[in-house]
């Protein structure tokens, strides 16, 4: 065991949050306490960057209107997406694919402009800032989990008209629009699975040895 681990107690707790982590749908109203949301915010915060550049901004909604009008947007979307499907659609739209009225607090997280002065360890992969904000997005996610809160990512909205409607600059772009607060309970396995639109992969079919497709 390495010196530098946490104890058994400790440990059980981080590998209990990123278990029972879920894209929740299913909010109850109430309110995230100030000093909760600025530990859940620092926590996403303190998520690793390539190159220390931190291009994540967290938007606040906080105005009903805009609350609205990003359901709008989401609406509209889950409907092309629908039509997208063809015959899935019936089954998609069956899905609960957000939470943005009944949410406590809903957070729009957008990539910052300027991005494209960061080199280091983007020259030939630029998506990695991409990547940086997802962590930022999971550290939040496992810090509310561990704060009995729910979080769910949507992702189904125009992000130039979600950028309009925000103010965001150009060269910026929203990619998450986070659900967060008090929800009735977890969903005991990922929301899709229970619903029968998918089925996890188990880890032993994505894992490889040397070269791609190679198992034990």
């Amino acid at each position: 065991m390495s010196e530098h681990a946490y104890s058994d107690a400790e440990k059980a707790a981080v590998y209990r949050a990123i278990a029972e982590r879920r894209d929740m749908r299913h909010f109850i109203g109430g309110e995230v306490a100030p000093d909760v949301l600025q530990r859940l915010l620092l926590a996403a915060h303190q998520a690793p960057s390539v190159g220390l550049m931190q291009p994540w901004r967290f938007i606040r909604i906080r105005s009903l209107a805009l609350r609205r009008a990003i359901h709008h947007l989401v609406e509209e979307e889950r409907l092309r997406t629908a039509q997208a499907l063809n015959e899935r659609a019936d089954d998609f739209m069956a899905l609960k694919v957000q939470g943005v009225l009944e949410c406590a607090e809903l957070l729009v997280v957008a990539l910052a402009d300027g991005r494209e002065q960061h080199v280091f360890g983007r020259r030939t992969l630029p998506e990695m800032d991409i990547a940086s904000l997802s962590c930022a997005v999971q550290n939040l996610w496992l810090a509310a989990r561990a704060e009995g809160l729910g979080m769910g990512w949507v992702s189904l909205f125009d992000p130039e008209r979600l950028s309009a409607l925000l103010g965001i600059p150009a060269g910026g772009k929203p990619l998450a629009v986070l659900c967060l607060g008090p929800v009735a309970q977890f969903y005991p396995e990922p929301m899709l699975v229970l619903e029968g639109w998918a089925q996890e992969r188990p880890l032993d079919e994505l894992v490889f040895n040397d070269t791609w497709g190679a198992t034990l």
